[in-house]
């Protein structure tokens, strides 16, 4: 392919990607950042902060049950739902962070508050998580490598938008309105993944498996025994609709601004880490609510670069990493909560549009839009 062809789906800002500046030296480039970013202190482990932060989960995640069963058969058990969805995901932050090994030196001490958190307390595979995760790390927004953006109920690139027909030609094409109210399955659709991939994962150890296994039993078997005892089977299923559809809206729009509208690499294109990482990252700017509502991935920059740094260390990496960037001239995206849903809706929208329109390596597509 010659420099100036573009795979489908990858867009120009993809193709400087590639390229990089001009007489820079990319392959050095990560490694006097990480030079810098050690000589800071920005990965030397935070036991005090994530102490204080796993007990506080903790605290507020037990207040939401005691308030549960103080309130009994009661309408209000809706506003519990909603507080629970939320300490849901906050718990699930932790899962995540667990994953990275931000929070012990430890693999096994990680792992395993990794799937306290995940599988007991979240119900959700944390095995199935890192695995799909860390793929996505090592490729963010590459054509057939980052699980993120494979082709699903979504289309993230023009390449999958083209190729459907009927149904999922027609989701497609609504996809930009739809995807907000979809978030309300996220949470069922991680659950169902997960058991799933406990079904079929074949590289994972059995112990781990039935690990896994029996806390995700024990999750799902406890939360709707707990929800169908002490409600009205009315009240249960609101319940759940609504703490369910939450978590998922919650978790939905944490992650979304993080790589969705931004540079699509092709699946053959050669570009160095530093770059595949900056390019494809947005950060979203905001103060420390910012921090704690989204559980620090809005350094989705800082945390692509260096996975395994502690979440409060994010903040003071960041000014460190964008000079970084501004010195080597490469383009350092960061922009408003709203700001970053908006440029996501427009992509959805512009991928959209592509929907059903005639492939160009598939004569038998026919012709024009089906």
């Amino acid at each position: 392919m010659s420099s100036g062809t573009l795979r489908p789906g990858v867009t120009p800002e993809a193709e400087s990607v590639r390229r990089g500046p001009p007489g820079t030296a990319r392959g050095s480039d990560y490694a006097e950042l990480s030079r810098q970013v050690k000589q800071a202190g920005l990965l030397e482990r935070r036991p005090a902060y994530y102490a204080a932060k796993i007990t506080v989960n903790l605290v507020l995640f037990a207040l939401g049950w005691v308030v549960f069963a103080m309130l009994g058969r009661s309408w209000w058990q809706l506003l519990v739902a909603a507080f629970l969805a939320v300490t849901f995901t906050q718990v699930a932050f932790v899962g995540h962070d667990a994953g990275h090994r931000q929070i012990f030196a430890s693999k096994r001490a990680n792992d395993l508050l990794g799937r306290l958190h995940g599988g007991l307390l979240v119900g959700l595979s944390y095995g199935w998580w890192v695995d799909k995760h860390n793929r996505h790390h090592a490729n963010p927004n590459r054509e057939g490598h980052d699980p993120d953006i494979a082709s699903g109920a979504i289309a993230f690139t023009e390449a999958h938008a083209r190729a459907r027909r009927g149904p999922g030609a027609l989701l497609a094409r609504s996809q930009a309105y739809l995807f907000f109210p979809m978030m309300l399955l996220e949470g069922i659709s991680l659950r169902v993944a997960s058991i799933q991939s406990l079904m079929s994962r074949t590289r994972t150890s059995p112990r781990v498996r039935l690990a896994e296994g029996a806390m995700l039993l024990v999750h799902t078997g406890g939360y709707l025994a707990v929800l169908f005892l002490v409600l009205s089977p009315l009240q249960a299923v609101c319940f759940l609709v609504v703490q369910q559809g939450l978590f998922g809206v919650y978790m939905g729009a944490s992650f979304a601004p993080n790589h969705k509208g931004m540079p699509i690499i092709g699946e053959d294109e050669k570009v160095d880490y530093l770059r595949r990482q900056v390019l494809t990252s947005r950060n979203v700017r905001g103060g420390r609510l910012t921090d704690f509502v989204l559980g620090g991935l809005n350094y989705q920059i800082e945390h692509h670069l260096f996975p395994s740094m502690p979440r409060p260390s994010l903040r003071r990496a960041q000014a460190l990493v964008r000079a970084y960037c501004e010195q080597h001239g490469i383009s350092y995206a960061e922009t408003s909560l709203a700001r970053s849903y908006t440029e996501v809706i427009r992509h959805l929208h512009a991928v959209g549009v592509t929907a059903s329109r005639r492939t160009p390596s598939n004569p038998a597509d026919g012709m024009g839009v089906a």
